[in-house]
């Protein structure tokens, strides 16, 4: 018979615990301070300066030495990282003369174009063929609307630039994570060396190591393009391992049986058996890419992300509207290209047509509208570049509709943030920044001993600590508060769009488009209309931090009571149950541990983007990341990220162990 999940008691020993854990940290929070005082510990409240380990000084330290000092004999440390910055440049040249500005004689302002690049007519083309080739008409429809989109709202020239960093950082990092992935495969010394690695690369902000990347590889679009590839690449790492591992037993004794070298084994059987799962990762390394090509622009890139991140100084919700839709444009476009590839059946065996043009029709075809447009384009110019007289702009309506809401609504809107920010933002910072370091650090070690045993709590203890002794725990605070009240909020608002999206197919469809746009737009785009709105502060910050997180509550709620076994709920029905039950006492209890895999996703995206959030005022690490960047200041930055990067550990693990604990709980694994 299906197993139902039991009445539980209201409230069980543990929800009582952590209940009293909650009301005496408000009583410590009220009274800590004048206890500590009283008792002479005030180090117990606020570590002591002359305490503190000066790791920022000593990465600065290390830093000016490796880039002044460090030698191996024949040339320094610094010839040999810009020699690989020059080899990076000569692709990354060739790409974006191809693309944007022509292939040039000349440098600076002397240069002259020997040839120009390709027309937005030959580009459409070349995506509309490859589209053809992946699936069909379909898609090439929709990719060559997407490319016509950028080039009809004045997108063209930007997008280009962007595009040409893509198409050689994406290489890069799918090369690179394949061959990591491969190593942490084959060894089990190299996977241990590469996961906490992976881990800080995943969770250190993009801004702390922007510095090093421009100490070692100078300004520009190449340090531009590497810190791309260091963004993009652990996610194909991570993927390549898992999916060597999930190949069949059946095709390894296959390989073995055929007299198979280890080197045979890995490149002509496990390679291509993952390749479905590896393509995962290559779309993984392209959304990424793009979701850098912003924060890149902060070192040297041009393109699309130097409009949104100039829009957003100069406070253009239209210009800014318009450079962050085209860069979503431009990632659904190669996005539903990866993926067709990904998933395109191996070609028939066919007997093809004689001759090269019959073998090859839409290659042919391509090469034609080249050479037809930049000739033509020669005596007649909109064939070359889209007539800047046909563009369209969107940027008067967005900059109208904002004001129209700030003339007409600025009342109600300060309403809500002064609401807001008196009796929701402020006592809960002030709770969490008046709680003495040792009674969090002590809770933290508690929920890890409680949720993964001895070794989660000593991991939360040891990284809680090395904020502690850094000194920036107040700063910590304040990104934990920050994070906290907008994860709380993106759940609350997130689980039931998702409960509406697993039970309504109109409204999973509906929600799906809209969780999309969610996931493709580029974080700094949410800054601008926020702040046009509601000004700089914590409450713009936390709006902004909402909107980015949202998508993981709605996605992964919907999938948790999509992937119910329906033997279940039928045994709910047939018990008498009305819908409401089904949902409260099956529905919601099975998909609990999808729920919170959620949350710990809404937990990462909300302290990426508090980062991101330094830009509108807020006065978190992710200042302190921001600071450093300004001031070129290694140290400080790698010691701010590594902060940010723990807190993120920290509630990795903790979310993960609980939602581990609840599938055992449920029967749901051994």
């Amino acid at each position: 018979m299906p197993w139902v999940p039991a009445r539980a008691a209201w409230i069980g020993p543990t929800a009582l615990f952590w209940i009293a854990v909650l009301i005496a940290s408000l009583i410590v929070s009220t009274y800590g301070e004048d206890v500590i005082e009283w008792l002479g510990a005030d180090w117990a409240y606020e570590w002591p300066r002359a305490w503190q380990v000066p790791l920022a000084a000593w990465i600065s330290a290390f830093m000016d030495w490796l880039v002044e000092d460090a030698t191996f004999g024949l040339f320094t440390f610094l010839q040999l990282t810009r020699f690989v910055s020059w080899l990076l440049e000569i692709p990354l040249t060739i790409a974006t003369s191809l693309l944007s500005t022509g292939f040039l004689k000349g440098q600076g302002s002397a240069a002259v174009q020997v040839l120009p690049p390709l027309s937005w007519i030959a580009v459409i083309a070349v995506v509309v063929a490859m589209g053809f080739y992946a699936r069909g008409w379909k898609l090439a429809a929709f990719v060559g609307a997407c490319f016509l989109y950028l080039a009809v709202f004045g997108q063209w020239n930007s997008a280009m630039v962007t595009l040409s960093s893509i198409v050689i950082a994406v290489p890069f990092g799918i090369a690179g994570g394949l061959l990591l992935g491969i190593a942490g495969y084959r060894w089990r010394a190299a996977e241990q060396v590469l996961s906490p690695i992976l881990d800080i690369m995943q969770t250190v902000p993009v801004f702390a190591y922007l510095v090093p990347i421009l100490f070692l590889f100078g300004f520009g679009p190449v340090a531009a393009m590497i810190a791309t590839i260091v963004y993009a690449m652990p996610p194909m790492v991570r993927i390549t391992m898992l999916a060597l591992r999930g190949v069949p037993d059946e095709i390894r004794d296959f390989g073995r049986m055929a007299g198979c070298t280890p080197r045979q084994m890995t490149w002509k059987v496990m390679v291509p058996a993952a390749r479905d799962g590896l393509m995962v990762g290559v779309n993984q390394v392209i959304m990424l890419s793009l979701n850098m090509v912003i924060i890149a622009s902060m070192i040297g890139a041009g393109g699309l992300g130097y409009d949104v991140l100039t829009s957003l100084r100069r406070l253009d919700i239209g210009g800014g509207i318009e450079a962050g839709v085209a860069i979503v444009v431009l990632a659904i476009a190669l996005d539903r290209l990866s993926q067709a590839f990904a998933n395109r059946p191996p070609p028939a065996h066919l007997d093809l047509p004689g001759g090269l043009v019959r073998r090859h029709p839409w290659t042919t075809t391509v090469l034609v509208v080249i050479l037809g447009t930049a000739l033509v384009g020669i005596v007649f110019p909109p064939a070359q570049t889209y007539p800047e007289a046909m563009e369209v702009s969107t940027g008067g309506f967005w900059e109208d509709l904002v004001k129209y809401i700030n003339v007409n609504f600025y009342d109600q809107l300060e309403a809500v943030k002064t609401f807001m920010l008196v009796n929701f933002l402020v006592p809960v910072k002030r709770f969490l920044t008046e709680l003495p370091w040792i009674w969090t650090v002590a809770v933290i070690g508690v929920a890890g001993w409680q949720l993964g045993g001895r070794r989660l709590a000593l991991l939360g203890i040891a990284l809680a600590m090395f904020i502690v002794v850094t000194g920036l725990w107040e700063k910590a605070m304040i990104t934990v508060y920050l994070c906290g009240i907008s994860v709380v909020i993106a759940s609350i608002i997130g689980i039931p769009l998702g409960i509406v999206a697993a039970e309504s197919e109109r409204a999973g469809r509906l929600l799906g488009g809209f969780v999309d746009t969610l996931q493709t737009l580029p974080s700094f785009v949410y800054l601008i209309p926020v702040v046009m709105l509601f000004r700089v502060g914590d409450f713009s910050a936390m709006i902004a931090v909402i909107l980015y997180a949202l998508a993981p509550a709605i996605r992964y709620t919907a999938h948790g009571i999509r992937q119910i076994d329906p033997q279940l709920v039928e045994a709910g029905v047939v018990s008498g149950c009305t819908p409401r039950q089904l949902l409260a006492k099956i529905k919601l209890p099975l998909a609990f541990p999808e729920i919170l895999l959620g949350i710990n996703q809404t937990i990462m995206l909300a302290i990426s983007m508090v980062v991101i959030t330094a830009l509108v005022g807020t006065r978190d690490l992710g200042q302190e990341v921001y600071i450093a960047l300004t001031k070129a200041d290694t140290g400080r930055g790698i010691v701010a990220g590594l902060a940010v990067a723990f807190i993120a550990i920290i509630a990795d693990r903790l979310v993960s162990a609980g939602a581990q604990r609840t599938r055992r709980r449920l029967g749901l694994v051994a």
